[in-house]
């Protein structure tokens, strides 16, 4: 079946349930506006509170490291990780930017991607092409194809429940086994080092307390001033995304710790004994000090700006660099990769900006990267 089949299912449950959560739950507009205003300060300060976030990772007993780009991310991920060893990963689009599971694998690893949507498309050996649903391009009937190729159990003709059932049962046993557990984050609080990741899987509950090792991976962006700005994000992000409320809302600060004698803190306890987080640079120091590209550090990756963007409708996951698709990913592949051909491909239809819960000005942001772009082949050295 085409794209637009796939599309326009997702599209079809998406876009309404967005707008009766906003209708239900007015108070979300409003944490929107904190959050913007919460992510603007720390961008308007961004080297204080780096080094606010890693000194108080550290302090929680944790790991922290500042890296530059994905050469630096791997080398710090391959020391921790190690050969030979389970890795189970929940879904990340930094860790993707940076190419970390391929990176991993090259070493000897056994890496398994938990969540539903990037383990089918790690069985499909494709890219994501959505950064909220990465397999949105994928009907139901070509998802009981693969499974029924990669792991049995199902085919094209079985129920969406069933076809859940048999992913759970093969990744709970990688679950049980894994030695390392990789995530992304929502949102890390400067002021304690917390990390908050927003799901509905469970998956991501699993990889950060499983395994022994829980290693975090985010963009400087993701930093916010205090837990309490932190845990706003997790509520709009799920809001914005149509999964309101997230069925989980998961808070890390620090390897497993427990306070049952004599109500002494010590580390670990049951969950991990490690907790590394790393903060990726990737060109977004430099986009910072512009103007105009810091407008999109602001972005959740709630993904709505994709389901109401023409083109995207039209054209989907070929629009963008993996994992960045669709409006959001035309800024971010310019941010990362200092390519500027996602963006030519913007018709200003303005819906994005309008639907955007930062008020970032996508169009805006596109028509400078399309001027850089003019009088180049494509890819600038922009970091």
């Amino acid at each position: 079946m085409s794209w637009d089949i796939a599309v326009n299912r997702a599209i079809n449950n998406a876009v309404p349930k967005v707008y009766k959560v906003l209708r239900e739950h007015p108070y979300i507009e409003e944490l929107a506006k904190r959050l913007r205003e919460a992510k603007l300060e720390v961008l308007n300060n961004l080297e204080k509170y780096v080094e606010e976030t890693l000194q108080s990772v550290k302090s929680n007993g944790g790991n922290a490291y500042y890296v530059h780009d994905e050469k630096e991310a791997q080398e710090i991920v391959g020391k921790i990780v190690g050969k030979g060893k389970i890795v189970v990963m929940g879904k990340s689009m930094v860790a993707y930017e940076l190419g970390i599971r391929k990176y991993l694998e090259s070493l000897g690893n056994e890496v398994w991607e938990t969540d539903l949507g990037e383990f089918l498309i790690q069985q499909a050996n494709e890219p994501p092409s959505h950064i909220i649903a990465p397999a949105i391009h994928m009907t139901k009937e070509s998802v009981g194809k693969l499974l029924k190729e990669k792991i049995g159990g199902v085919d094209e003709n079985s129920k969406v429940e069933d076809m859940v059932a048999v992913v759970r049962k093969f990744l709970r046993d990688k679950f049980v086994k894994a030695d390392v557990g990789i995530t992304g984050a929502n949102a890390i609080a400067a002021d304690t080092g917390s990390v908050l990741l927003v799901e509905n899987e469970g998956n991501i509950r699993f990889t950060t307390v499983a395994p022994q090792i829980h290693i975090a991976i985010a963009g400087v962006e993701k930093i916010l001033p205090t837990l309490a700005d932190a845990m706003i994000e997790p509520l709009v992000q799920s809001a914005y995304a149509g999964l309101y409320p997230p069925t989980y809302v998961n808070l890390t600060s620090g390897p497993s710790s427990t306070a049952d004698i004599e109500h002494n803190r010590v580390r670990p306890a049951h969950g991990p004994k490690e907790f590394h987080l790393i903060l990726v640079d990737n060109g977004r120091v430099k986009a910072n000090k512009d103007n105009i590209l810091r407008e999109a550090l602001l972005c959740i990756r709630c993904g709505r700006c994709h389901f109401h963007c023409p083109i995207y409708r039209a054209i989907g996951n070929i629009w963008g660099d993996p994992p960045y698709s669709g409006p959001m990913g035309a800024m971010w592949s310019y941010i990362v990769k200092g390519d500027t051909k996602p963006a030519m491909y913007c018709v200003h239809s303005g819906n994005c900006k309008e639907v955007c819960p930062m008020r970032i000005n996508i169009p805006r942001v596109l028509e400078y990267i399309k001027n850089l772009g003019l009088h180049s082949k494509g890819k600038l050295d922009y970091k």
